[in-house]
């Protein structure tokens, strides 16, 4: 199999990643509710599905398209009928009573994943392809008929057939790797993909600070939140547009996906997190789990992410000690007096201090 180490995003991609701007929107409105001061178990249960079973459809969509894409009339139908179903799901979770809908959509569009990859299997003439074909059939036709019993069955049985179902699809595609290093992913092409994804999230992030930046409610708290944002971010692009080896060969691209999920989770934590520091109603020790647990998502797939780095840019161990050291004191400090403004100074500092620490090694490395 040849091993082709480049492949341009397409207009079509873009497209179609219009329609999980507004998922992720509507997804992360799940866990902006307060019951008692803190976000309600079944709302965060509900997000964490709701995430898995899109995200691990865009996910299946762009390793497809990564390998067999051609942007032809049949990838320009199947992406079109896929935004619409995205579209409509994104409409369907916002009451448990919708459960049934939800899954039943949820089953259309893993059958329309599966129908792609049927296809390949007959149009290909690559026993490897083939085999490719087989597995994300097996899966992804697993997945769809999980949800359709899900929302088929009104009793509580039906649901836990569609988490399960929705669970080991999720994590068996990570089983794929002696099948798909027989043909290798894009990896800058993957890469460049996931990029834009977090992006978007972190798009929800602005989108939530915002109401900190107006004539009424700016004050010195709003720079310093926006710093935390910012020092996320110029992390994020400094390890995946800058020390990240882009031109890898022979990659399935596995660890680069899942590690991508603990930075979504991260972003979409300390996004919630970010809203409710300055709410009222909301309980500050909450708000602090909440945005800890975020930031220590984050990093975890930032430090993760260095295995693909180039060879003078791997992150360390200490490096690794010393980021989760600094985020863990910062939570210590917060804790013995959770409120604004010990939340914002110090998470504001220990954002810069991690970012600090990277690039000091980094920079430090790349002297020599």
């Amino acid at each position: 199999m040849d091993n082709i180490l480049t492949k341009p995003v397409s207009m079509l991609e873009l497209f179609y990643d219009l329609v999980f701007v507004y998922m992720i929107s509507r997804a992360t409105d799940l866990i902006h509710h307060l019951d008692q001061g803190v976000v309600n178990i079944t709302n965060f249960l509900i997000f964490a599905v709701v995430i898995i079973v899109f995200i691990n459809s865009w996910m299946v969509q762009t390793v497809y398209t990564n390998r067999y894409g051609q942007s032809s009339w049949t990838d320009v139908i199947f992406t079109f009928t896929d935004m619409m179903i995205v579209l409509y799901l994104s409409n369907s979770f916002n009451k448990w009573q919708n459960h049934q809908r939800f899954f039943l959509a949820a089953s259309l569009l893993s059958f329309t994943l599966c129908l792609q990859y049927l296809i390949t299997y007959r149009k290909s003439n690559q026993l490897d392809d083939r085999k490719i074909a087989t597995i994300f059939s097996l899966i992804l036709g697993f997945r769809t008929i999980s949800l359709l019993l899900g929302g088929l069955i009104p009793t509580i049985s039906g649901v836990y057939i569609a988490l399960i179902g929705t669970l080991i699809s999720w994590i068996a595609p990570g089983l794929t790797g002696t099948y798909t290093k027989k043909h290798p992913i894009i990896f800058s092409h993957l890469l460049e993909r996931l990029t834009l994804l977090i992006i978007i999230t972190f798009g929800e992030t602005i989108v939530g600070i915002a109401p900190y930046f107006t004539p009424e409610h700016f004050s010195i708290w709003s720079i310093l939140i926006f710093m935390i944002v910012a020092n996320l971010f110029f992390t994020y692009i400094t390890e995946f547009d800058h020390l990240i080896e882009t031109q890898r060969p022979n990659e399935t691209g596995n660890l680069l996906i899942y590690l991508h999920y603990l930075i979504l989770f991260g972003i979409s934590l300390i996004t919630v997190a970010l809203h409710f520091i300055d709410d009222r109603i909301a309980n500050k020790l909450f708000a602090t789990i909440y945005l800890y647990s975020g930031l220590l998502l984050f990093y975890s797939g930032i430090i993760i992410a260095s295995y693909y780095n180039r060879l003078q840019f791997k992150l360390t161990k200490s490096t690794a000690i010393g980021v989760f050291a600094i985020v863990g004191c910062g939570l210590v400090i917060i804790l013995s007096k959770p409120n604004m403004m010990m939340l914002t100074v110090t998470s504001a500092l220990v954002t810069s201090l991690v970012t600090a620490l990277v690039l000091k090694k980094l920079i430090k490395r790349n002297a020599h």
